[in-house]
């Protein structure tokens, strides 16, 4: 006895020697993976150094694209904000209707109240005049150019967008702008986001032209709104990037130039109102904007915040003294804004009275000095705004005004360009009066291609629109020469940046490269970790469990379970470290599929049931009806982070409570948000832990882990697993009191029907004498399967390798396969793809994996495998998983044998309910077929006698009693809803001449179901 003890000591001692090294083994891992991602973030800082030099390099092509474009901005801006004057003339009017109101008071002053009225008549005709110019800018245009209103309708276009859509102004007026989209919901999304942001910039669509023609634009576009706000519609520009995709200078100036209409798109008219002393008490969103003050900063202040200095004591005397005299005072002042900057606006300020005749308040009207000065001179400023040749020309085809850029390439000065022919400034006459001809028969020409005569001959491409006044005459026409002579210098350094791009992207996805195959390796080292770790702890924690089941002392009890314990600590840690691992290398994915959130949270908190108790804690569900109740999404991964918070509440916690919350936040016609907390009364979190305490390894203290267990990896996990599925994920603690972790994630609905889970706990069967092969090559997991499944009560018989397991298939016949994955001379994928291939049978197999990090899963069900079970092997799984598909097996045997039609080739009974219900039991099943032959056409004859005698509530009985045997035999749905409406007619006494023909048919098909349950009954009957 004395020698047995001694020899029990030394082999526990042998076993912590070999429990230490394995931990040392471990320590080692977690070292290397510490290596492998410090050298990933090393190559990162690496690729991010190249991206940076190479946007350098970007940044400078894009500075010398931005001063080439700047005037050619300026011009842009100037042109759209004449075609935004157009729509917001209301507004100005009705900001105006503040004067007139005050006006209406000021009877004595109706001499006055004429001259301001006459003014805002001149100011409108002006505007008329210039949203007549502005048309003639935005139709000159290259780029389509296109007004949306709310419900996406097109309200207007310019002839850039006919073109290359082919068809008219009318025809397009009114349609839905994403129809000459090629994606058309890809349009719709983009006016959808100028809706909800208020703009939108470089979306990218294809036009299609209606002859098949494809043009390649960049939509930028932003809202318009009235003056209390309300959205009246998207301006949208497109600028073809078709044939520019070559030259990325010309790019950038498309898309600077789309930019400044959109910032023009939302400037407007600037409004305030000041008291006799000039402090302000009213200014609009417009005043605020171009000051750049809020209006808390305004109002309360006079005038002078924004004065910039810039004029003349005398100038600002003049303009008081005229307000203070009731006279309207117009001009144009320079203004400061908050941050410094100088802007000019024109300004009008009307002097309001009192009914003394004495001035109360100023209304000041004001708008940017660019409008006002295109409104009085819109020649000197559009033209000489652009570095391009730019002409304006009568309908005889003389110049009537120009810019510097053409007094520049033509070597003359304006006054003797003026009234001079333009094509006699070109190497082609003929081409040059082809181009103004078609400007006035089409209103527009585009990309047409002259040669200006000056000292090198530039080339450049002209493009024109007509201008009207206000009947609709035409004036003229502005002509812009777009010289392309830098482009194609351009084009040289575009090709050479694009070649270091390409020689950067290179190198970049070299570096890509490697850290990819740093993490393939760092995955392999895993997965062969992983085998290797789990094959030893399959045995020992197997054979622990058996050992425990025998008869022991209370000391090799102790010990035994000790072993067992640290088993599952030790597969803990593996499993923390290799689900971590697969987050880390983006393997981790996750399944969308209907289930339910209430069974599938309440199906989990069971297992925590024996724990609570053990520790006399009390656990609270807190669940929220109002979810939907059945969700699309990852019901495992869901599980795996409830389970890691409740395990850790439950393992901090020695008193009080635990609860579970879930609660919905919000949601809409497609999916949910939903909040889920786990509190607890626990021993709390630091302050100064709480932001590292999802990180990994990293526990409360340093002496939690020696105190309460676990590998600090479970909160790593947890925290990556919700922001992998896009949620969000808090702590709340306070030491010694508890904590509370919430996380949210979002759900989709659905109408389709819950996944039943596949149970693990089942452990009761009529299935008699199972057979199973097990094709295993490690002796010591031979014996634990051996004595597993001789507890089970099965057969079992043992192949060392996969050909022996053929050999024994071919000879013999098993009920279910068990096969171990790793072997040699034939792995267990290739002896699975010769059974079901090569020998062609479907007896169920299940794979015996220790690798859970790679692909095996996928691969197992590819290979035709039905299931798979991770080793160390739990025996309830095992024995519920043999038991499932043993059934599964059986019954699609039964299926195939019970597949009788009906005389008329229709089938009427489906035994499927019978079989899932019966569990497949044969003598069972027998005896249900055969009280239903015995019953129904008893039944079927009263119910006929009970018509013929109109005894109601006899044929009510009867019908009653045939519902539930429809269910049970598989009879389809109608009829059983036809047998209700039998019922239902016999209590009302409506209806009766219907019930004859609803039951001559329930007499047909029980007729026929009763001849196809006979046929049925025979062959259970002989097998």
């Amino acid at each position: 006895m004395f020698n047995k003890s001694n020899s029990d000591k030394e082999e526990l001692a042998n076993i912590r020697k070999e429990l230490a090294h394995k931990n040392e083994l471990i320590d080692k891992l977690a070292g290397d993976l510490s290596m492998a991602h410090e050298e990933l973030i090393f190559q990162k800082e690496e690729r991010g150094k190249r991206a940076a030099e190479l946007g350098i390099a970007n940044k400078e092509l894009l500075f010398q694209d931005e001063e080439k474009e700047k005037r050619a901005t300026e011009l842009g801006i100037a042109n759209i904000e004449l075609a935004f004057q157009d729509q917001e003339k209301e507004k100005r009017a009705a900001e105006l209707v503040i004067a007139d109101i005050e006006l209406k008071h000021q009877n004595k002053e109706k001499e006055k109240r004429e001259i301001v009225n006459k003014e805002l008549e001149a100011l409108n005709y002006s505007a008329k005049l210039a949203s007549q110019y502005s048309r003639s800018l935005i139709e000159a245009s290259l780029d389509p150019l296109v007004t949306i209103n709310v419900e996406g309708k097109i309200t207007d276009v310019n002839e850039a967008l006919i073109k290359v859509t082919g068809v008219a102004r009318e025809q397009l007026i009114g349609t839905d702008f994403a129809n000459y989209s090629t994606e058309s919901f890809r349009a719709k999304e983009a006016y959808r986001q100028v809706f909800e942001k208020g703009f939108v910039a470089d979306y990218p669509l294809t036009i299609k032209h209606i002859k098949g023609n494809l043009t390649d634009v960049l939509y930028n576009a932003s809202v318009y709104k009235d003056e209390e706000g309300h959205v009246l519609g998207v301006f949208a520009a497109a600028r073809d990037v078709t044939k520019q995709k070559l030259s990325e200078a010309n790019l950038n100036k498309s898309l600077k130039e789309i930019s400044g209409y959109k910032r023009a798109l939302d400037e407007s008219s600037i409004v305030a109102i000041t008291d006799k002393l000039g402090v302000i008490k009213y200014v609009n969103d417009n005043f605020c904007d171009i000051s750049k003050y809020t209006r808390e900063e305004l109002l309360g202040q006079d005038h002078r915040i924004i004065n910039s200095g810039y004029h003349s004591k005398q100038f600002m005397h003049d303009l008081w003294e005229s307000i203070t005299k009731a006279k309207i005072w117009r001009g144009e002042i320079k203004n400061k804004a908050k941050d410094g900057t100088m802007y000019w606006v024109d300004t009008t300020i009307v002097p309001f009275l009192n009914e003394q005749g004495v001035v109360y308040q100023y209304v000041s009207i004001r708008t940017d000095i660019t409008a006002k000065k295109l409104l009085s001179q819109y020649s000197l400023s559009l033209i000489e705004a652009s570095r391009d040749p730019l002409v304006t020309i009568s309908p005889e085809g003389k110049i009537m005004d120009m810019n510097e850029a053409m007094v520049k390439v033509t070597g003359l000065s304006k006054e003797q360009l003026k009234g001079t022919d333009f094509k006699g400034y070109f190497t082609d006459p003929q081409k040059a009066s082809e181009v103004y001809q078609e400007v006035f028969e089409k209103g527009f020409v585009a990309d047409y291609p002259l040669t200006i005569k000056d000292h090198k001959l530039t080339d450049v491409l002209f493009n024109g629109s007509i201008y009207k006044d206000d009947r609709g005459n035409t004036l003229g026409a502005v002509i812009v020469a777009r010289d392309i002579t830098e482009q194609k210098k351009n084009e040289k350094e575009i090709i050479e940046a694009k070649v270091f791009a390409e020689m950067a992207t290179t190198i970049a996805e070299e570096a890509k490269q490697k850290a990819e195959d740093a993490v393939k390796a760092k995955q392999q080292f895993l997965s062969n970790m992983s085998h290797e770790i789990r094959t030893p702890m399959n045995a020992i924690i197997g054979f622990t469990k058996v050992v425990l089941k025998t008869d022991l002392s209370v000391k090799q009890r102790e010990y035994l379970q000790a072993i067992k314990v640290s088993g599952d600590a030790l597969i803990v840690l593996i499993n923390d470290i290799l689900d971590l691992a697969k987050v880390d290398s983006g393997k981790m994915t996750f399944e969308a599929r209907p289930f339910k959130m209430a069974e599938s949270i309440s199906s989990m908190l069971h297992l925590f049931e024996t724990k609570i108790q053990e520790k006399n804690l009390k656990l609270i569900k807190e669940y929220d009806t109002n979810i939907p109740e059945v969700l699309l999404g990852d019901p495992v991964r869901l599980h795996q982070i409830i389970l890691n918070l409740v395990s850790n509440a439950l393992k901090f916690t020695n008193k009080g409570f635990i609860r579970v919350g879930v609660k919905l936040l919000e949601q809409d016609k497609d999916s949910v948000t939903i909040n889920f907390s786990v509190t607890d009364t626990g021993i709390g979190i630091a302050d100064y832990k709480l932001e590292k305490i999802f990180e990994n390894f990293q526990q409360a203290s340093s002496g939690t882990s020696r105190l309460y267990g676990g590998t600090g990896l479970g909160l790593a996990i947890v925290k990556q697993l919700v922001e992998a599925q896009k949620g969000s994920i808090i702590v709340k603690s306070e030491l010694m009191k508890g904590s509370v972790f919430s996380f949210t994630l979002n759900f989709l609905k659905t109408h389709e029907e819950s996944f039943v889970e596949k149970s693990t706990m089942e452990i009761n069967t009529e299935i008699k004498n199972i057979r199973v092969l097990v094709v295993e090559d490690i002796a010591l997991n031979q014996l634990l399967m051996k004595t597993l499944l001789d507890e089970f009560g099965f057969e079992r018989d043992i192949a060392s390798n996969s050909k022996i397991a053929i050999e024994k298939l071919e000879a013999n016949t098993y009920d279910i396969i068990l096969m171990d994955l790793q072997m040699p001379e034939m792995n267990g994928f290739e002896a699975t793809e010769f059974i079901r291939n090569e020998m062609k049978s479907t007896i169920p197999i299940i794979a015996l994996t220790a690798d859970v990090t790679t692909s095996d899963v996928a691969k197992c069900v590819a290979v035709g495998m039905n299931d798979y079970i991770a080793k160390p092997v739990d025996e309830r799984v095992l024995y519920s998983k043999i038991m499932e598909l043993v059934r599964a097996s059986n019954s699609e045997k039964l299926n195939k044998n019970l597949n009788v039609k009906g005389r008329d080739g229709i089938k009427h009974t489906n035994l499927t309910y019978l079989l899932q219900k019966t569990k497949s039991d044969k003598e069972l099943m027998m005896e249900i077929i055969s009280l239903y032959l015995e019953q129904t056409p008893s039944l079927i004859m009263t119910m006929k006698q009970s018509l013929r005698d109109k005894d109601w509530h006899a044929l009510q009985v009867t019908a009653h009693k045939m519902i539930p045997s429809f269910s049970i035999v598989g009879i389809h749905k109608d009829f059983e809803l036809m047998a209700k409406k039998i019922q239902d007619y016999s209590i009302t006494q409506e209806l009766t001449n219907e019930i004859q023909s609803m039951v001559n048919t329930l007499e047909e098909v029980c007729n026929q179901a009763c001849l196809e349950l006979n046929e049925e009954y025979n062959i259970l009957k002989n097998q």
